[in-house]
């Protein structure tokens, strides 16, 4: 793994088509070959994943030579990796001034999702989840979260390897990823390039806590799924549980919702709804659910409360999210009781901290 240096040269990974195009201009390249350049060096960093200039061999070498001086392939530096019973890996990587943030891969057997972050730390301080507890330190640039993705093809060695290991890709991590909509966009426009990563749009899931003046602009501009960390009925509950609900409640919610673009029954919302013990988790709640929904093309994930130290919360008893369930599914939607995953490394969802330098937030 490549260390990150000291010096003012770039990081190649993660920048942009233009950004890429803006830095070969100055090279003197003619006019007529600077597309090419562009799409060979965009090839070399995410179709084949290299991680040395040098490598990149349908370049000049007085080019490479070039390009080295001011730029390099540095990936963040692995902190710690850890792999759970059930394969589920979790990275823990540093940036450049020392903040970090976490970044899971949890293979299936027909799919491999790559949980990534979008923030060290986060803002919506969600009472059931272990990241809340972490203050917010910064967003992440679109480097930073393509990063991540270049660093988890790297360690499970997928670069030019058939069939992927990372199938699908979920804005799930660490932060809210609509609270650093520019970064997150242009990133996911990265992955969703088909010269590069190229993953479906229907393939990458953005969750969001329900910020909704951007969450039609997310259909707009990048047109992926989309996930709702709903995990409430009634306006009370969730002001609690997620406090964000206190500036767009569920009325505002799913109204942007209801208007999501492309929404039909084959891109559904999906739902998130964590199953804690007494607070959320009645045949009440569950029909409220239901009618609050109605007319959505949705899909509920109802998901097994993940401990971690010093929760207020306890996980919802398995009869007691059967019964949800029932309720949900006899009224015509999928509700998936997602398994807990990764859970003996601290990588399930709900889970993720890191302890990072409490840098003044931007």
């Amino acid at each position: 793994m490549n260390e990150n240096n000291d010096n003012k040269e770039v990081s190649l990974v993660g920048l942009t088509r233009e950004e890429i195009k803006d830095s070969l201009i100055k090279f003197d390249i003619p006019d007529q070959q600077i597309n090419m350049r562009v799409n060979q060096v965009w090839g070399w960093i995410y179709n084949k994943g290299v991680s040395s200039i040098d490598e990149m061999t349908t370049l000049s070498l007085g080019l490479r030579e070039e390009l080295k001086k001011h730029h390099n392939l540095n990936r963040p530096v692995i902190s710690d990796e850890q792999t759970s019973e059930d394969g589920t890996k979790k990275w823990l990587l540093k940036f450049n001034d020392g903040s970090e943030i976490e970044t899971v891969f949890i293979p299936d057997d027909e799919r491999g999702t790559l949980c990534v972050s979008s923030q060290v730390g986060c803002t919506l301080n969600c009472t059931f989840c272990h990241t809340g507890t972490q203050r917010l330190v910064r967003n992440l640039s679109s480097q930073e979260i393509i990063s991540q993705v270049v660093v988890a093809k790297d360690s499970l060695e997928e670069w030019c390897e058939e069939p992927r290991k990372i199938t699908n890709i979920v804005m799930m991590g660490m932060g809210e990823p609509l609270y650093n909509y520019d970064s997150v966009r242009d990133a996911l426009h990265i992955v969703m390039d088909n010269e590069g990563l190229a993953l479906s749009k229907k393939r990458i899931t953005l969750s969001t806590s329900g910020v909704v003046p951007e969450i039609v602009r997310t259909g707009n501009e990048i047109g992926c799924l989309l996930a709702i960390s709903f995990h409430a009925t009634t306006d009370e509950v969730r002001n609690n549980l997620v406090p964000i609900n206190k500036k767009w409640n569920i009325e505002k919610l799913l109204n942007a919702l209801r208007t999501y673009p492309g929404l039909s029954n084959s891109q559904r919302i999906t739902f998130e709804y964590v199953m804690l013990k007494d607070i959320n988790d009645s045949d009440s709640d569950a029909k409220r659910l239901v009618k609050l929904i109605a007319g959505i093309p949705a899909k509920i994930n109802l998901i097994p409360f993940n401990p971690w130290p010093g929760s207020p919360y306890n996980r919802s008893t398995k009869k007691r999210i059967d019964s949800f369930a029932k309720i949900v599914n006899r009224a015509g939607y999928a509700s998936p009781v997602r398994s807990p995953r990764g859970e003996d490394i601290m990588a399930a969802c709900g889970q993720l901290k890191s302890e990072s330098l409490k840098l003044k937030k931007n």
